[in-house]
């Protein structure tokens, strides 16, 4: 009989696991399922919540402990934890799964030999209130995933699905051990960036993994007000710009302490015209000081490997 882990990764967000649990064990699946809880490190109540929780009807509930901070380790755990089982899915711990989803997943995998499955995220803000600053386009930096009402196979990264609502085929890590979320991606505690979740799309698509957008499976996330500030999606650009600056760049001959020329060319021109827009209040102000947010990211990025390589080679 095939089996199935609904996992979520939490760091001291036990007052959220309180309405998530509930609602992840009201799911339903043409298999049988069990939700896992990976504790992140938490110092909070966060073992003592699922434990209370566990003796409530609902879906079996597992808990495990993932010592080594950060949710590339958390979700490597939940990996690790599920080998045995045919799929995997996972959410977020702000996130509330609609019914359903579950089936969804299950079935888009069985009927069209997906192996893996990414659905919709739609954002629920706090109080319902929008800023009027955050634009559609923004969005998409507080996860919200949504491409419409039909379904189609994911070819490239121009329609990237998260792990804020994805299934796995699991023969894809019994197969290949190495397959694993990224480390180097990872975000610790309370941290901004992360990562992970891209890195393992692309590995993905490099090995020419079916993938689908299955728009039935569905979760509500609910954005903590913290992240609904200017410098949050700015200092999101700054840390996704570092890390591709360290481990997705060459070496170029032409550099200063491994920063090329156009990358410092680059940032000048995006802060002026961030600036620019910005004392003009055009529309797009706050999108163009992010790529300049990215472009001095790179830069710390590029100074990063060069350093870590010159200490290599002493």
């Amino acid at each position: 009989m095939s089996t199935l882990t609904f996992a979520v990764c939490s760091y001291n967000r036990c007052q959220r696991l309180r309405q998530v649990l509930p609602e992840m064990r009201r799911q339903t699946a043409p298999v049988a399922f069990r939700v896992l809880v990976v504790d992140n490190n938490s110092t909070d109540a966060t073992a003592e919540v699922v434990r209370s929780e566990a003796k409530r009807p609902g879906a079996p509930l597992d808990y495990v402990f993932e010592e080594r901070q950060g949710i590339s380790h958390a979700r490597n755990r939940a990996l690790a934890e599920s080998l045995d089982n045919d799929y995997l899915v996972f959410i977020d711990d702000d996130e509330i799964p609609a019914p359903g989803l579950l089936a969804a997943a299950v079935r888009t995998m069985d009927d069209n030999g997906a192996a893996c499955v990414g659905g919709r995220v739609k954002i629920r803000f706090p109080d319902d209130r929008r800023p009027g600053w955050l634009s559609d386009e923004l969005k998409g930096f507080l996860a919200e995933v949504d491409y419409g009402e039909q379904p189609f196979w994911i070819q490239d990264q121009t329609t990237p699905i998260w792990t804020a609502n994805i299934a796995y085929r699991m023969s894809l890590f019994r197969e290949e051990p190495s397959l694993r979320f990224d480390a180097r991606y990872n975000r610790a505690g309370n941290a901004v960036g992360g990562g992970e979740d891209a890195m393992m799309l692309r590995a993905l698509l490099d090995r020419k993994v079916p993938i689908r957008y299955c728009p039935e499976m569905v979760v509500e996330h609910h954005v903590e007000s913290w992240r609904l500030k200017r410098r949050y999606f700015l200092k999101l650009h700054f840390v996704a710009g570092r890390r591709f600056g360290q481990y997705e760049t060459g070496v170029y001959t032409n550099a200063w302490l491994g920063v090329p020329p156009f990358m410092v060319t680059l940032l000048l021109r995006q802060s002026i015209r961030a600036a620019g827009m910005t004392l003009l209040r055009q529309p797009g102000a706050l999108r163009q000081a992010m790529n300049a947010s990215h472009a001095a990211g790179a830069i710390l990025g590029r100074f990063n490997a060069w350093r870590a390589r010159e200490g290599f080679q002493r």
